[in-house]
Formats: C-alpha cells, structure tokens, sequence
C-alpha cells in the first residue's frame, strides 16, 4: 500500500520550473531513494512533501494526508531531517530534544521516558547532557534523527542525510536507517546523490534530471535497464543525466552544500 503518493506534483519559482509533473508511489515500510544532480528538484520535492513548499499544480498525499488541504495531518505522521542545521548548539542533546518533545505535545508524563529512548536508540545517552556545540558531525545528525523520531512517525524524511561525514560516520548512519526499519517499520525517504549509499539502502529509486522523474526501479532494475554486463549506479545516473557538469547546480547550491559539510565536519 503507497503511504506517499504523489501525481503531476509541479513547482515554479516565476519562470523556472524547479518540479515538472512528478508522479511517484512510495511503499509502506521501503527505503525511497530520490537521485539527481545539484539543481535537479529533489529538495525541492521534499519540501513539498513535508509542506514547506506549497505545489503550482499537482497534489500529494502523505500517510493519506493531502499535503495542502491537511497539512498538520501531514506534519504529525512525518519525521524531517533537513540539510542545514536543525539542532541548537547552545542547548544540550537532551534539551534539544525535550523542547521538540513539547512542540509535539507528547504528554507531560511521558516527555522523558521518549527523550531518554530516543537518546538511546541513536547511541547518544553517555553525551546527552553535553551541549550539542561540542559534538562531532556524525552524533549531530544522530541527534537530528533522534529528534525526528522523538513522536515515532510513519514516514522519515532525509535530505542528503550523509553530506560532509566521514566514512565511519556515513557506514552508522546507514546502519541506523536500516534498523529504524526493521524496528519500526518506518518508511524512509532521502535525496542523495552518493551512488553506494544509494545501492546499500534503497528498496527503489528514482532518478531526477531537470525537474522531470527520468527513471524508476530497484537499483537492480536501474543497472539492467542499461543491458550492459557490470553495470554501476554510476553508469545508471550518467545513463539518465548526461552531462552531470552541466546540470550539476548553481552558486547556491554549491555554497549550501558546502556549509552542510562545513558543520558536519
């Protein structure tokens, strides 16, 4: 059963068409990979889904909420983990998350049993009375998951969840992903733009050229589409993008992505 479902979803900033007539159903209980080069609308499309962004035209529905017309519906059945920082580093770990704690409404009497959980379940309990300044990159975004999951939604949102960590730090975050699945049975959708993070994950993928969705499939689906023997993920999205160089974002992009990994780093 699709818990995301999306049809002609399109948006323009004036003249620019950022998302063009995007059709996508995500299943239940799958890792949904969204790739496509800097500038090709996945964020956009995520933010859309999260009701950051309103649509031009199209509609969505998330968990079987309309993402216009439902939109605190929808905002109660997800978890989102942006690229720029969503913690506050003046605040510890537990602080962080006791102050979502209470944005969520979760009771009074249950705040911090969920906020000691939560700091557990991402392996962060022996630093939650450290102020989150102080904390590497990878336990940053731990925490950023750990605040995402705090209300124990359905469905998880990442967008490029794994930009500027180390390889150690990039191989615990997928594990975790992974166990959030099959302990939960959460739905995960992430924008990425790693191919082997996108292989290790993604139950399916979808790849994103210029606003328009160019290519569905499981990552085995994608490389057969090829027909070609040892095909990569990397042969697929060049397959699907063309020329990468000339579609691969502009200044905003780039100085955005450079300061996620800046303070992941």
């Amino acid at each position: 059963m699709a818990i995301i479902e999306t049809q002609e979803l399109t948006k323009q900033f004036g003249q620019v068409t950022a998302v063009n007539a995007v059709t996508v159903s995500v299943e239940a209980g799958e890792v949904f990979g969204l790739l496509g080069p800097n500038g090709a609308g996945k964020s956009t499309v995520t933010k859309m889904l999260v009701t950051l962004l309103s649509p031009t035209s199209g509609y969505a529905r998330v968990a079987g909420y309309d993402i216009t017309r439902q939109m605190s519906s929808v905002q109660r059945m997800i978890g989102y983990i942006p690229q720029a920082l969503s913690v506050d580093g003046t605040l510890s770990g537990y602080e962080n998350l006791l102050v979502i704690a209470k944005l969520y409404d979760i009771p009074r009497r249950k705040r911090i049993g969920h906020v000691r959980d939560a700091l557990a379940y991402v392996g962060l309990e022996d630093v939650a009375d450290r102020l989150v300044r102080t904390y590497s990159g990878g336990m940053i975004r731990r925490l950023e998951i750990a605040q995402a999951i705090l209300h124990r939604p359905p469905v998880l949102f990442m967008d490029e969840p794994t930009v500027g960590l180390d390889p150690v730090a990039r191989k615990t975050m997928w594990e975790l992903v992974k166990q959030l699945c099959d302990d939960y049975g959460m739905t995960v959708f992430l924008t990425t733009h790693f191919m082997d993070e996108a292989d290790t994950l993604c139950d399916r993928l979808a790849i994103m050229h210029l606003g328009r969705m160019v290519a569905t499939g499981t990552p085995e689906q994608l490389k057969a589409s090829l027909g070609k023997p040892n095909t990569t993920l990397d042969d697929v999205f060049i397959h699907y993008t063309g020329d990468y160089l000339a579609t691969a974002g502009d200044y905003r992009d780039t100085s955005t992505t450079r300061r996620t990994a800046q303070r992941l780093g």
